[in-house]
């Protein structure tokens, strides 16, 4: 199997250094590169093949949602996880809605960064537990029950946001670069997995947890 090639990103070289020294100490990760300048990404992306990008979520001139925002349309099956400090709900709430594949704490362990690593190349979405708290609290869920949205992979959120923003099936499928009965095999396991039957259902739903304005 090969290797899963990560680009590092921080404007700090101190934590560059560092992470890069514990990343290579994981097997079936490769670092590819490390970049000090979020503007500079996307030049990397360009000239080298990248399947997990690891960033800081406060850098200058692009954030890492910023960047997340602006990598979604040309690297679609970048997988972007955010490296921070910050676990307030609000940051948690505007990451989730940027489509990051994850949301790592600072804090985390070498194991844990492991984790969310393979977590986010199976196409599932990883989040630190102190995170995981706060998108609890975010559904306002009184029966103890875990977040749905946590239960979507990272397509299925980009899915539903784009229904929930009144776009075609054809149109989903384009800006997706998919086809459309992948659109539409998607909108069926939206629907079993967030317990609706309808479109308005998952427009609902999707306003509920942050997805669209």
């Amino acid at each position: 199997m090969n290797p899963t090639r990560l680009l590092l990103v921080d404007d700090h070289q101190l934590i560059l250094d560092s992470m890069q020294l514990l990343l290579a100490s994981i097997a079936g990760i490769e670092v590819v590169g490390v970049e000090n300048d979020s503007r500079r990404v996307a030049d990397w992306l360009a000239r080298t093949p990248v399947d997990v990008l690891l960033c800081d979520l406060h850098m200058p001139h692009l954030s890492g949602i910023e960047l997340t925002l602006h990598l979604r349309r040309s690297h679609p099956d970048l997988k972007v996880l955010l490296l921070t400090m910050a676990e307030d709900a609000p940051t948690i709430r505007e990451a989730v809605r940027a489509g990051v594949a994850g949301y790592i704490l600072k804090s985390a362990c070498r194991t844990e960064l492991e984790k969310a690593v393979t977590t986010v190349m199976t196409g599932q979405r990883y989040f630190s537990p102190a995170v995981m708290d706060q998108l609890t609290c975010l559904a306002e869920m009184t029966n103890g029950a875990v977040n749905p949205l946590t239960a979507l992979t990272e397509r299925e959120v980009d899915v539903l946001r784009l229904i929930a923003d009144e776009n075609p099936t054809h149109l989903i499928a384009d800006k997706l670069f998919i086809s459309v009965p992948t659109v539409e095999t998607h909108r069926r396991h939206l629907m079993q997995k967030l317990g609706v039957k309808s479109v308005v259902g998952m427009v609902k739903f999707a306003m509920k947890h942050g997805l669209v304005s």
